[in-house]
């Protein structure tokens, strides 16, 4: 079964050392963990807004982005980094933290809205809506009136410990959606509860 094409994949989160452990900050770490694997390293680029590294992936040549201009202004990044780098929006995946989503859950789509994800509805506004979306799990607290503060808030171990297992298990989903295609990832992916 043939591989579905990614040319760029995309961390939402925001700069700097306040929030680098924040539940905002999934996304971040999704591709942080990327680059690791692969032995590479983000440099700052100022056409993209953001840092950029690229990584062999189940043997494609795939540039991470990080857009540094606040996680409500994400789309001016990937925007950059799509008409330069002539990257169609359906060849990108860009990674985030969901609400909506429990602790340990990842889950790959293509397409759709932003479900009230601020820094998606950016990316919407300046890409469309047809791209790759891994969303990650970090749960609701319960009461609207603290989703601020949740998600601004650094994770208790564990609850952070759970994030970073899903990220670990989407990075592996990543590599068969790039080898055996969407689908036979977003099965292995959407079997696993951590």
């Amino acid at each position: 079964m043939p591989g579905t094409p990614l040319k760029a994949i995309v961390g939402l989160g925001n700069p700097g050392p306040d929030y680098a452990q924040t539940r905002h900050n999934a996304g971040f770490w999704l591709v942080d963990e990327l680059a690791r694997k692969c032995k590479s390293e983000f440099r700052p680029q100022v056409r993209y807004h953001g840092e950029t590294c690229r990584i062999i992936l189940a043997g494609a040549e795939i540039t991470l982005l990080k857009p540094q201009t606040f996680m409500n202004k994400s789309g001016q990044s990937i925007r950059a980094l799509s008409d330069f780098l002539k990257i169609p929006s359906t060849e990108i995946l860009i990674a985030y933290d969901e609400l909506d989503l429990p602790l340990g859950v990842a889950r790959l789509k293509f397409d759709g809205g932003a479900a009230g994800h601020n820094g998606m509805r950016d990316v919407i506004a300046h890409l469309g809506a047809a791209c790759w979306r891994l969303r990650i799990g970090i749960a609701h607290p319960g009461d609207k009136s603290e989703v601020i503060d949740h998600v601004l808030r650094r994770a208790p171990r564990e609850e952070e410990q759970a994030i970073r297992d899903a990220i670990s298990a989407a990075i592996d989903a990543i590599v068969v959606f790039l080898e055996q295609g969407s689908e036979k990832a977003m099965n292995e992916l959407h079997g696993k509860t951590l």
